[in-house]
């Protein structure tokens, strides 16, 4: 962390672990991108599509994965990946990026678009209001795809994504709770 005077725009990063072993969560003492949207990028060819911030994330050796989020960016590594640098460098950008103002997600980035149909709708709102704040104080995500059948696609980002007990929480947790408030739910599948 570089030291500023205290002035009411001073930007604080801080480092959260994850369950995810190859997933770290920067915390960030304010919002940075607008509404309750989310933006996952698997590679710096996506990120140049949609995020600056990601773009230079991606610079960093060993980054495999950038989702940012309303307060928070989470970051991937691969196996590889040696942590001590990977996080002195992360923090440094993201605090850089943040306090100069930049751009973070280019609006046509964000996943989790309104959806049409009534259950569609239900889906939403109960992820958004139930599931999607829970994940994140993980430094995850879940976005929905489509319902098809009674099967509802998500997709998992952020920790989420690749996370050890991604499975249970999708079945156990998020399946069992939708499928309580919306009887037309016959699974959730993560695509």
């Amino acid at each position: 962390m570089h030291e500023h005077s205290l002035v009411p725009d001073e930007v604080y990063v801080s480092l959260e672990f994850t369950p995810n072993p190859n997933t770290l969560k920067y915390s960030i003492n304010k919002q940075i991108v607008q509404h309750r949207v989310s933006a996952a990028f698997t590679s710096r060819a996506e990120a140049e599509k949609g995020s600056p911030l990601a773009v230079k994330l991606f610079d960093v050796p060993g980054i495999i994965g950038v989702m940012i989020g309303r307060d928070f960016v989470t970051i991937t590594k691969d196996e590889a990946g040696d942590w001590e640098l990977v996080h002195q460098a992360c923090s440094t950008i993201i605090e850089e990026h943040v306090y100069h103002g930049e751009v973070v997600i280019n609006d046509d980035a964000v996943l989790g678009v309104s959806h049409g149909s009534e259950i569609e709708e239900k889906i939403c709102a109960f992820l958004d209001q139930e599931v999607r704040p829970a994940v994140a104080l993980d430094g995850g995500d879940i976005v929905f795809d489509r319902y098809e059948d009674g099967i509802v696609y998500v997709h998992l980002v952020g920790a989420c994504s690749g996370c050890p007990s991604s499975t249970a929480t999708l079945k156990m947790g998020v399946e069992a709770r939708l499928r309580a408030a919306i009887p037309e739910i016959r699974e959730v599948v993560a695509v």
